[in-house]
C-alpha cells in the first residue's frame, strides 16, 4: 500500500508521542520505584529515633544511683566505725584491789604523794574518792579528809593506769615533826586495801595528828 508523503509524516509525529508517552511513563515508575528508596534514606531519621533508646542507656543512670546506694551501706559502716571509736559506753564492773598494782611516789610539791593504781586484769572502771590512812612512827594511824573535787569515772583497759594526789603540809618547823611511816590505800567502792611503805614528815602544830590539812583526791583528778 503506497502511504502519501504526508499521511506518513503524520504517522511518524503519531509514532514519536506514543513513545514519548511510554518514556515519560517510564520514568515516572522509575520515580515512583526510587520513592521507597528516598524512605530508605532517611533512615537516619530512623536512627535519631532510636535516641532515646541511648537516653534510656541513661540507665547507666541508675546503674549510678544504684551505685550510690551502695555508698548508703559505706555510710552504714562509717555509722558502725562511729561505734568503734567510743561513741558507746563501756560497760564494766568496778576495779578490784586483787587486780590492781597500786604504788607510793613522792610528788613535784613537797608534801604531796602520788598514788598510782595499774589494772592487771580485764577492763574495769573506778569513781569517787579512795580511802588513805596514815601511820605514824609511834603507832597512830588517822585518815585524809576529802578534797572539795568533783570524782569522774575512770576506765581502765588492761594494763593501764591512772593516779591520785594525796596533799600533805610540808614540815617547816625544821623539827623532825609527826613522821609517818606508811599510807593504807583502799580504792573507791573495795573493802579491801593496800599498804604502802612511805617516809613523810608533818608539822605538829597544824593539828596533823588528826588529819587536819591532809586531803585526798579522787581518782584521776586532773586527768592524772
Amino acid at each position: 500500500m503506497h502511504v502519501q508523503p504526508k499521511l506518513k509524516k503524520k504517522l511518524t509525529l503519531a509514532t514519536v508521542a506514543v513513545l514519548a508517552g511510554l518514556t515519560l511513563t517510564a520514568c515516572q515508575d522509575d520515580n515512583t520505584d526510587a520513592a521507597p528508596s528516598q524512605d530508605t534514606a532517611s533512615s537516619p531519621a530512623a536512627e535519631n529515633s532510636a535516641a532515646p533508646s541511648d537516653s534510656t542507656g541513661g540507665n547507666g543512670g541508675t546503674a549510678t544511683d544504684d551505685g550510690s546506694k551502695g555508698g548508703d551501706s559505706g555510710n552504714g559502716s562509717d555509722n558502725g566505725s562511729d561505734k568503734g571509736s567510743g561513741g558507746g559506753q563501756i560497760n564494766t564492773g568496778p576495779c578490784k584491789t586483787a587486780n590492781l598494782t597500786i604504788t607510793a611516789n613522792h610528788g613535784m610539791r613537797e608534801g604531796d604523794v602520788l598514788v598510782s593504781l595499774k589494772n592487771n586484769s580485764d577492763a574495769c572502771s573506778l569513781k569517787g574518792f579512795p580511802g588513805v590512812d596514815l601511820n605514824t612512827s609511834d603507832g597512830d594511824t588517822f585518815s585524809a579528809n576529802r578534797s572539795a573535787n568533783t570524782p569522774q569515772e575512770v576506765v581502765l583497759g588492761g594494763g593501764e593506769t591512772t593516779r591520785f594526789t594525796l596533799h600533805t603540809p610540808p614540815n617547816d618547823t625544821g623539827g623532825t615533826g609527826l613522821r609517818i611511816v606508811s599510807i593504807v590505800v583502799t580504792p573507791p567502792n573495795e573493802t579491801h586495801s593496800t599498804s604502802l611503805r612511805i617516809g613523810l614528815s608533818l608539822p605538829v602544830t597544824d593539828g596533823s595528828e588528826s588529819g587536819q590539812g591532809v586531803t585526798v583526791e579522787p581518782v584521776g583528778y586532773g586527768k592524772q
